[in-house]
């Protein structure tokens, strides 16, 4: 069978099959949404228990900066610990809502691609159905949001050490700034690199009914055997993911020239369509690449090619290397080899 190129067969994937991405949004954008409504609402009840009294309302009706930061550092004296109990329950509840979500969303979307990939004649497994449980998911997803609280926990550490290293008695905002810079730059290679391979291993869990961490292995046994083929595929999307962006970010700057033309609302609807539009591209090409990395595990390994013997040559039929290894490599009959001397 000839062997196919698995970026380009999540391309393919993606462009006969467009339903793929669009499950992928709907279940992205309806999980953004409800966590939106969320914030926005509980931010809401947060104000409503911040006390403002009426001498806190004279100072924000005069309109003078600094009484109305008076003001506002007034209302909310003493709401920190409001805000951190807030902060742990949302992350808390929005995490295990993540969780839950993105395994469900991400079963559906590897079922589909592989009846896609098996159906055609890309994948040469034995096409037997494979029981895979859940909570497998369920454990590589946990997996993924410990990894990112501990990622921000490295973050906020960066800016604490930057903070101490620059004190006010010894200022040094540069150091300070290398600090927090190389640190969290560091925790974000970190978090990246164990998010992707994560997200990588809930092909196995669904393929071959590996639970959490055999698919974590199978993910590094494939990382190990087609390098070339995980590295291609990432790349070129990443590349499209990085061409998208450029393209957004310069047709975002249209509506935003004629901002003292066109009215507000005018602007700002212009910024969230594109907005919209860049984020619904990043969707397609993120299942175009699980696409890709799905067709890597279908697809046969590439054969190695044997090296071939030189046959030897042959002279007048007759085995001129048995011949030439039959005869001794020193001839004894030469004068200038030999250890007695010529007569005269």
């Amino acid at each position: 069978m000839k062997l196919r190129s698995p970026t380009l067969e999540g391309f393919r994937a993606i462009f006969r099959r467009p339903l793929f991405g669009l499950a992928e949004i709907a279940w992205r954008w309806s999980f953004g949404g409800a966590a939106s409504l969320l914030l926005v609402f509980t931010f809401f009840e947060y104000l409503d228990t911040l006390p403002v009294s009426k001498s806190d309302l004279f100072l924000l009706r005069t309109r003078q900066p600094a009484l109305i930061s008076r003001a506002v550092l007034h209302i909310f004296r003493g709401s920190s610990f409001r805000v951190v109990e807030t902060a742990i329950v949302l992350v808390l509840a929005l995490g295990f809502a993540w969780v839950v979500t993105v395994s469900l969303g991400r079963a559906a979307t590897l079922n589909a691609l592989l009846a896609y990939f098996r159906e055609s004649d890309v994948s040469t497994s034995d096409h037997k159905e494979k029981s895979w449980r859940l909570r497998s998911l369920f454990g590589l997803n946990l997996l993924r949001f410990a990894t990112t609280l501990a990622a921000a926990v490295g973050c906020v550490a960066a800016i604490l050490l930057g903070a101490a290293v620059s004190r006010p008695t010894d200022p040094a905002p540069g150091s300070a700034l290398l600090i927090i810079l190389t640190v969290t730059v560091l925790v974000w290679l970190a978090w990246s690199t164990l998010n992707w391979f994560l997200s990588l291993a809930a092909i196995f869990v669904v393929a071959d009914g590996h639970d959490t961490f055999d698919a974590i292995a199978a993910a590094v046994e494939l990382c190990q055997t087609r390098p070339g083929s995980v590295a291609a595929a990432g790349t070129w999307f990443g590349l499209a993911h990085v061409t998208a962006f450029v393209i957004a970010s310069s047709v975002v700057a249209f509506p935003l020239g004629f901002a003292a033309v066109l009215p507000t609302g005018v602007v700002l609807g212009g910024v969230l369509l594109i907005t919209m539009l860049y984020f619904a591209v990043t969707d397609f090409l993120y299942v175009s690449r699980l696409a890709a990395y799905v067709a890597i595990a279908e697809m046969p390994e590439p054969p190695v090619k044997p090296e071939i013997a030189q046959p030897p040559l042959l002279d007048g039929g007759n085995d001129v290397e048995s011949d030439t290894l039959s005869r001794p490599a020193v001839d004894a009959s030469e004068l200038i080899l030999s250890d007695i001397p010529a007569s005269t």
